[in-house]
């Protein structure tokens, strides 16, 4: 005959307790980043996001400070100038077609801020700044994924 004890009813599963990672655990640091400038042919833009396999990538001037961004569907752009406007794309150049509109998070800020920033706007990438506003990195949404895959390959 086995003899049963009665354990215990645990209240609380044991859970790891969960520390946002810094954006800066994740991010692309600036000097790893490939960035543009206001006066770069357009034509290489476009080579080096195919050939990189990018979607963009901020736009510093000569003082190395941030003054836009250029992606994918800026581009695409040149297409509706050369069919509808006759312009020759060789004179084109990232001021041509660069926005200013972009989303910069601070470098102190945890990854838990940066993924409600992308659930709660339409960017696909951040600019990681300094209180100075200068450039430090940019976060994507895989940079995300890539965190929350390491924490559950921790668990």
């Amino acid at each position: 005959m086995k003899n049963y004890q009665q354990k215990g009813i645990e209240t609380k599963s044991p859970q790891r307790e969960f520390k946002p990672a810094s954006v800066t655990r994740y991010m692309t640091s600036v000097e790893k980043l490939i960035t543009f400038h206001p006066t770069t042919d357009i034509k290489e833009v476009v080579d080096i996001l195919l050939e990189k396999q990018i979607t963009g990538a901020p736009v510093l001037n000569d003082k190395m400070e941030l003054v836009g961004l250029i992606d994918d569907k800026d581009c695409l752009k040149v297409l509706f100038d050369i069919a509808y406007h006759n312009q020759p794309v060789i004179t084109s150049t990232v001021a041509d077609y660069m926005t200013n509109v972009m989303k910069t998070i601070s470098v102190d800020a945890n990854i838990v801020e940066v993924a409600d920033t992308f659930l709660s706007t339409k960017y696909k990438r951040l600019l990681v700044v300094d209180k100075d506003g200068k450039l430090k990195g940019q976060i994507s949404r895989q940079d995300i994924l890539r965190a929350i895959h390491d924490f559950n390959a921790n668990l």
